[in-house]
Order: structure tokens, then C-alpha cells, then sequence
């Protein structure tokens, strides 16, 4: 029988000891019981991804804004819809649960869900702040629950492929990586002065969850124009980043970097910068030289013409990356085949085998005891808070950063720790992390 999340367990605060139960994957034979911690938007298209297979059932799905329901009930006649995603952790019967929200609210029900040993889906990115994220990998590494995060590239052949050729030298040694994404979610406009009143549909004050109090605008906000503003998204960089840089990471083995730093804009009171650049520099792996540097370009930001000229007569997608190395270069459109060039002409290289997997449907086999998720928080933990590191930067444009993972902490920044962990709004303390 799947445990039930108690009114008094989910409200249970951070601060105090983790208290895990042990929970074995279903069987094979079993179909699981699912929730869905949102029903519109990105959570629509997870839930029909996640409902594919013939191995999952979804019982529930929580909303705060009743419009984005839609015809879910139609789809599933047995759907139980609940506005608070707490009273439907607290009263239905399940397995797993996706949490498809904003970005400030990633955290907060993916941490209730794996300390009640359940198996979690959440969506790019992992979490808001680098405090959230590192608590989750340790929460979820101590319940020893599947996760997943939702960076659908990662299971593509494409993803696979530049990976795969990295570590096979296909360049040599990566001395440089550039990204970028042509994504514009920031806003150099300061916030409407005014307010209006909530649409009947919409619990204003649930959407909030842990962020500030504050009034509704329409059209501000929700929905769709979160991403954009401070307290809410993560901006292009937290957006895209997640999907961009994921080979990027997983082809170069990258850790804590040296230095972070930001030359492109910097966000207004209210909003992420629009045209944002910044630059890592790594300590090198096994697939770079030395010291390895990576750089972020969005909105109008693009790699420098002698950076760009290395690809030759290839056309330069609006999102993409390209792997410079000691012997060649590696371009790699967002998604698109992977090209080796050397002095501009493209080589004649033998591209890996492999085919794409469901992202969706590879985690619901992995919760079943068949195979591995392989996007675990163990993997998209790290990655996040490297994605994290770089929309922080933004905050302090042209002032290297070094961060003290291990700490938790910038060690040359005191300004910047104030954005490392999130204070939640009054009322909602415990529920925050």
C-alpha cells in the first residue's frame, strides 16, 4: 500500500532531521499510481509524455488556476483535480508525481514527495536557488527514490552523440566550449505600477507559494511571463540552460569551477537581464586541456566572430554550442547532427549509433525496477546548480566569482550568499526550504 502524506508531514519543516521511510520500486507487474503537481502548460504536455505507456495511471493532478484543467477529465474519467497540491498529497493513494510549476516552485513539493518515498519527475530547472538544489540531491540520494528531470535532451541521440564523440577525442582535448540560445525571457521595463484583481479561476496566493506577497497584474506574471521576473524564473539562462549545456557537462565531466563571471546585462529590480554573456572557467577533466572554459550567450549575445568563423560555411543556429579542441572543432546545433570541422571544412567523422530513448517513459520503467533513470538529481543536480551559478553571476556583471561548493557560499562576494538560499513569505516558513 502507498504511504499517505499526512497534513502535518507535509507542513514539517526543512530544519529539522530528514526522517525517510523505505520504500522498494513497484514491480514490474505494477501499474503506478501518479499525481501531477500541475495540469496546463508544460505540465499538459508532461502528463500525455508520462501517460504513453501502458504502466502508469494518473489518479490526480493539482492546479491553482482551474482553467488549465481543460478536458483532463474527459481524458481520465476517474481523475480526481484539486487546486492545493498538499490536500491531494495528503488524501490520494500514489506512487510518483511530476511537479511541472514555476521555477520558485519546484522545490518545495519535490522535496514533500521524496520525504514520503516518493518517486519524482520535476521539471528543468531542478530548482530556483543552489540551496534547494543541493538539498534535494541529498534528500533524494538518502530516500533512495528514482528522480528525473525534465531536460528531454538528455535521452536524445543527438545529446548521446556529441557526448559519445567528445569522450572518443573526435576533437582532441576541449579547450573551449561556446552556447548560446537566441531566447529573450527578461524584461528591462520596471514593473507596472499597478494592480488587479485575480481572475475567479486563478488562487493568487497558492501561485505565490514561497515568493513574496505581492499584488496580481495581469498579464505580469501568470501566465507564461514568470520566467522573466527575479522571483520567479530563472530567466533564458535557467530556461535554456538546463537543455544547452547538458552535453556540455555530461561530454566534459566538469565540477565547481574556478571563476563565474558576467559581462552581458544585469538584471533590473524586478527582471533577468535580456542579453546576457558569462564565463566559467573549469578546472580541466580528462576530456580537456588543463583549464577549461565555457561561455553563455543570450538574447542578442552570440560567440565572437573568430569563435563563429570556425565553423565555416555552416549556418550558426539560434541555439547551439560549438567544442573547440586541440585537434578540432565540434559544432553542435540545438537539436541537430553534430559537425567535425578542422580549418573551417567539415571532416569526414563516423558518428556514434545510437537512438533516442523517452525521457518520460525510461524513468516510469526505471520506478518499476526496470533500468535506470538517466537524468537522476545525482546527474541534473549538479548541472542545475552550475546553470544556477551562471544566472547569480548575472547579478554582479564584470566581478569574477569563486564559489566554495562545499560551503555552500562565494568566498569573494559576500553580496552575492544573499541569493544562495531563498527566505519564504510569512505563512509559508515550513514550507520553504
Amino acid at each position: 500500500m502507498t504511504p499517505r502524506i499526512t497534513r502535518r508531514a507535509a507542513l514539517a519543516g526543512l530544519a529539522a532531521p530528514f526522517v525517510f521511510r523505505s520504500f522498494a520500486h513497484a514491480a514490474p507487474s505494477e501499474t503506478l499510481m501518479h499525481v501531477s503537481v500541475g495540469a496546463g502548460g508544460m505540465a499538459r504536455a508532461d502528463i500525455n509524455s508520462l501517460t504513453a505507456g501502458k504502466n502508469l495511471k494518473l489518479v490526480a493532478v493539482a492546479d491553482v488556476d482551474s482553467s488549465k484543467v481543460g478536458d483532463l477529465t474527459t481524458k481520465f474519467p476517474d481523475l480526481k483535480v484539486y487546486t492545493d497540491w498538499r490536500e491531494m498529497f495528503d488524501k490520494e493513494k500514489f506512487d510518483s508525481v511530476n511537479v511541472s510549476t514555476p521555477d520558485h516552485m519546484h522545490a518545495c513539493p519535490t522535496m514533500r514527495a521524496i520525504k514520503a518515498g516518493k518517486h519524482v519527475y520535476t521539471q528543468k530547472p531542478l530548482t530556483q536557488t543552489l540551496h534547494e538544489c543541493r538539498q534535494l540531491q541529498l534528500a533524494a540520494k538518502e530516500a533512495k527514490i528514482v528522480s528525473q528531470m525534465g531536460i528531454q535532451i538528455h535521452s536524445h541521440e543527438v545529446h548521446k552523440s556529441v557526448v559519445q564523440m567528445i569522450h572518443d577525442g573526435a576533437v582532441g582535448k576541449v579547450k573551449a566550449v561556446h552556447s548560446w540560445s537566441g531566447k529573450d525571457w527578461g524584461d528591462s521595463k520596471p514593473k507596472p505600477d499597478k494592480q488587479d484583481t485575480p481572475p475567479k479561476e486563478l488562487n493568487w496566493d497558492l501561485w505565490l507559494g514561497v515568493a513574496a506577497d505581492r499584488p496580481f497584474i495581469k498579464g505580469y506574471y501568470h501566465p507564461g511571463e514568470w520566467r522573466k521576473r527575479l522571483d520567479f524564473g530563472t530567466g533564458t539562462f535557467g530556461d535554456m540552460g538546463c537543455h544547452i549545456l547538458d552535453p556540455v557537462f555530461g561530454a566534459l565531466g566538469v565540477g565547481n569551477p574556478n571563476k563565474v563571471e558576467s559581462v552581458g546585462d544585469a538584471p533590473n529590480a524586478y527582471n533577468w537581464g535580456l542579453n546576457c554573456q558569462v564565463e566559467f572557467i573549469f578546472p580541466g577533466t580528462k576530456h580537456t586541456t588543463d583549464n577549461v572554459s565555457l561561455t553563455w550567450y543570450n538574447g542578442n549575445k552570440r560567440p565572437p566572430a573568430e569563435v563563429v568563423q570556425l565553423i565555416g560555411e555552416q549556418k550558426l543556429s539560434d541555439q547551439g554550442s560549438i567544442y573547440i579542441g586541440t585537434d578540432a572543432v565540434l559544432y553542435s546545433p540545438y537539436i541537430g547532427p553534430p559537425v567535425v570541422l578542422k580549418d573551417g571544412k567539415v571532416e569526414s567523422y563516423k558518428k556514434p549509433e545510437l537512438k533516442t530513448d523517452d525521457h518520460y517513459l525510461q524513468w516510469v520503467e526505471a520506478v518499476r525496477g526496470n533500468g535506470k533513470a538517466s537524468a537522476p538529481f545525482s546527474y541534473a543536480g549538479p548541472l542545475t546548480e552550475m546553470v544556477l551559478l551562471g544566472c547569480l553571476a548575472t547579478r554582479f556583471p564584470n566581478t569574477p566569482l569563486k564559489w566554495d561548493e562545499t560551503k555552500m557560499q562565494f568566498t569573494n562576494e559576500p553580496k552575492a550568499n544573499a541569493f544562495v538560499k531563498r527566505t519564504p513569505r510569512k505563512g509559508w516558513e515550513e514550507k520553504g526550504i
